[in-house]
């Protein structure tokens, strides 16, 4: 029996772009603040859990983000789990407004005096940068979580382009 090879092209961007937006996750923005303490954040959907012993987040930042870069000096950041009504939001940090941060609503988070978006996120996670690996144009960034703040409320999600709450009634604890 003979096994014939088959050599596949790699896919474009806008092909990737497609089968990954056809995944629906949850609605995140990162936080940082730069050594003179000016705020940083960004808008990420690349966000996933890593370990629970210990706790670790993986975060993938585009390598050109200012965020990325003030976050890599501070060692610290912030991931700001957006809410169900948390959309204008997702879509400032998403934005390329220099400014974001006078739209919204935030203040010191607890541990490291990170960005806190209170009015946007069900719930913060403080990290500790752990460990960087570039791939390609993204940098995987791994954060030691050290520190939770989180009240009930359904998640935002974006999928298929668009954001949305999350469908289910009623609220997780």
């Amino acid at each position: 029996m003979s096994q014939t090879t088959v050599r596949a092209r790699p896919v474009n961007g806008d092909a990737f772009r497609d089968l990954m937006g056809a995944f629906p996750s949850g609605v995140s923005v990162v936080t940082t603040a730069d050594t003179d303490m000016t705020p940083y954040g960004l808008t990420c959907s690349s966000l996933c859990s890593v370990s629970v012993c210990p706790p670790t987040l993986l975060v993938c930042i585009d390598n050109r983000s200012g965020t990325l870069a003030a976050l890599l000096r501070r060692g610290t950041f912030a991931i700001n789990f957006l809410h169900s009504e948390g959309c204008r939001a997702a879509r400032l940090f998403a934005s390329g407004d220099p400014d974001r941060f006078s739209g919204v609503v935030w203040r010191p988070s607890p541990t490291w005096s990170l960005p806190y978006l209170v009015e946007d996120a069900h719930a913060i996670a403080e990290c500790e940068l752990l460990r960087t690996v570039v791939a390609s144009d993204h940098t995987v960034v791994l954060g030691h979580v050290m520190d939770i703040d989180r009240r009930p409320a359904p998640p935002l999600l974006y999928g298929l382009r668009r954001f949305a709450p999350w469908p289910c009634e009623g609220v997780l604890p």
